[in-house]
């Protein structure tokens, strides 16, 4: 996957912006504020069809605009793809493929691989369970439209679910025929996504471990878990035995929407017990794995975004990224930093091409 041309219109603080991509390794640098990591939310958008920074898709337009434009041309396995996002005020958002638009957004998830490095990855750690969660269904979406449908479906029955329990205390009634039927749909979906989880988990797990020794140079373990109440016991009875606590709170709580993923250094809770330095090893060693995890599924390199990498991380640790990208298999990679000259001579190590564009 390799992305030739990126233009922008009225997003977020660009009004008319061009670049054309040759090179492997492309650099944006500029000062704080400039618009660097917008770019790359960018590039970002047109895998996602969302902002990584801003899932609330209409403060992405620029200030005094009423629409944006996000267009990239792509090369696929010898073809070119030109892919388009839009979005325009009070309307649905628009993914184009070829001038062909979409039917649904979740369509186009896994088109154009990709993962990104940033420093709001530090959510995964100090958040809860709702961002890693996120991140899980991220991975496994991009490689499994099934379970994204899956997902999506689990999702409106559970809406659903909980708007007839607030319909239940609001006019003090109760129908267990109608709740059943939820709790039907909820237990054959949930159990789906459940099984999925697990499997990833499973597979992803070594992968994670594999990168954190590299990067932290094999000084601690580190491991990660799935948690779900579905390793109690069937959902569907789950579901009946919390009956009484769901209508007092008026909203379902047990199944897979409760899920969580648990990370550990040396066998304790890194957000309590890992030092920022080996939480920021973590992160970058988490979503290498995710790179590789996704590369091994989906046949193909992922483009690779670096968002301001250079600051949050020590000398020790970019050297190793770095040395990673000139060893491996790696993609098209995107980085964004302050710095022009800490920029360029750390990509000129890497014996790649790369372009450097100053803001």
């Amino acid at each position: 996957m390799f992305l030739k041309k990126l233009s922008l219109v009225n997003y977020k603080n660009f009004s008319s912006q061009s670049f054309e991509f040759d090179s492997k390794i492309n650099c944006f640098v500029g000062n704080n504020g400039i618009g660097k990591t917008n770019v790359l939310d960018a590039v970002y958008t047109l895998s996602f069809g969302k902002s990584y920074f801003n899932p609330i898709a209409s403060q992405n337009i620029r200030h005094g605009e009423d629409f944006y434009v996000v267009d990239g041309e792509f090369e696929k396995q010898d073809r070119e793809e030109k892919i388009i996002c839009s979005l325009k005020k009070g309307q649905k958002k628009v993914i184009k493929r070829n001038a062909k638009a979409y039917d649904r957004l979740s369509d186009h998830i896994g088109f154009v691989p990709l993962v990104i490095v940033s420093p709001a990855d530090r959510d995964l750690i100090t958040e809860g369970s709702d961002t890693r969660r996120k991140f899980m269904d991220s991975v496994i979406s991009q490689s499994n439209k099934a379970y994204l449908t899956c997902l999506i479906n689990y999702n409106k029955v559970l809406s659903q679910r909980n708007s007839l329990l607030k319909y239940f205390a609001l006019n003090n009634t109760f129908d267990e025929a109608t709740l059943s039927i939820y709790n039907e749909q909820l237990n054959q979906l949930g159990t789906e996504i459940f099984n999925e989880r697990e499997k990833f988990i499973t597979r992803f797990a070594p992968i994670l471990k594999s990168r954190y020794a590299t990067i932290s140079g094999d000084q601690e373990t580190i491991d990660i878990t799935y948690e779900s109440h579905l390793f109690e016991g069937n959902l569907k009875e789950l579901l009946e035995k919390s009956i009484q606590k769901d209508r007092a709170v008026q909203y379902t709580s047990v199944g897979i929407h409760k899920d969580d993923l648990s990370f550990k250094i040396a066998s304790y809770p890194i957000k309590k017990f890992g030092s920022q330095g080996q939480q920021k090893s973590f992160l970058i060693a988490l979503k290498l794995a995710q790179f590789d995890f996704i590369k091994s599924v989906v046949k193909e390199n992922p483009i690779l975004l670096l968002d301001d990498i250079f600051d949050k991380l020590d000398e020790n640790r970019v050297t190793q990224i770095i040395k990673m990208v000139n060893k491996e298999d790696f993609g098209q990679l995107f980085i964004s930093d302050t710095h022009a000259e800490r920029t360029e001579a750390a990509v000129r190590e890497t014996h790649q091409s790369y372009q450097i564009f100053k803001l």
